[in-house]
């Protein structure tokens, strides 16, 4: 059975993700998808549904949905408190909504990125594959606004696991693994030191196209401008501030400045998580 689903409150920023548009970066397409795909894939399995349908992804301050069918839910990534027609339920677990109750998705206690998944998941159509919303191209659905209507597919009829499980904590000092290259003869000795040894922090700054950091500024070895070239996920590429920027999703496919290092992709969920603020480190492994 279909049905649909009309945003109450739409949240500081809340869109449709699944896992992205892979294998169109050579036609100018970033892969877009949910930040912390271990949180949207681990929301899906305990419904029942495919690990990769399409879910909500809010950022900091929830949202509130409200079905025209019943409908099973998990609210998982970020840890946040959940309500259905004003009574609290569980978060991290399967929760029944029945037609026409508000779930309301509060604003987040730890973290960034809440993820709603829905029995069946959101049923916009798909564009080159994927039903994400993509801020930098434009591509799928715009982000959420008060008032607009989604529809929902119909559930798989695989049951829901009615049991809480663990979730990864946000991080309390984030990690991440890189590797040096392609660009890091454009960097002095030291700011190579300095990049794998010095403590970073989060910018506020930060959004689904590049996590931005604040802290020491890399010294460039080498003057002047690359042509622009191809971006992968999670490359660190340095602006003229000196300042690491680690692009995550939305990021684009092409870019000019040096990148000194690629984080290893498995890291990234816990940047999704991240918030400003938090302590960072990369390592060389």
């Amino acid at each position: 059975m279909t049905g649909k689903l009309t945003t109450v409150r739409a949240g500081a920023l809340t869109t449709v993700q699944d896992a992205g548009r892979r294998g169109h970066a050579h036609l100018g397409v970033p892969r877009s998808g949910a930040l912390d795909a271990p949180a949207m894939r681990l929301a899906n399995r305990l419904l029942g549904n495919d690990p990769d349908a399409a879910v909500l992804e809010t950022t900091l301050t929830g949202c509130a949905v409200r079905p025209d069918r019943a409908v099973t839910v998990v609210v998982g990534g970020a840890p946040c408190p959940v309500t259905v027609a004003g009574r609290p339920v569980a978060w991290g677990a399967p929760v029944r909504v029945p037609a026409g109750a508000v779930l309301d998705v509060g604003p987040v206690t730890a973290g960034v990125r809440a993820y709603v998944a829905l029995g069946g998941g959101v049923a916009v159509e798909p564009v080159l594959g994927s039903r994400s919303t993509d801020l930098l191209s434009g591509l799928g659905p715009a982000p959420l606004r008060d008032g607009d209507v989604l529809p929902l597919a119909t559930p798989t009829g695989r049951a829901a696991i009615p049991v809480a499980v663990p979730w990864p904590a946000p991080p309390a000092e984030l990690v991440l693994p890189v590797r040096l290259g392609p660009r890091a003869d454009w960097f002095t000795p030291a700011a190579l030191r300095t990049f794998t040894s010095a403590a970073y922090q989060v910018s506020p700054h930060s959004n689904r196209i590049g996590l931005r950091t604040e802290g020491p500024a890399l010294e460039r070895a080498a003057a002047g401008e690359l042509p622009s070239e191809g971006m992968v996920l999670g490359a660190v590429q340095v602006p003229p501030d000196g300042r690491p920027v680690v692009f995550l999703h939305d990021h684009p496919t092409t870019g000019g400045y040096p990148v000194i290092a690629v984080v290893t992709e498995a890291a990234l969920a816990a940047a999704a998580q991240a918030t400003a603020g938090t302590p960072v480190r990369f390592v060389l492994g």
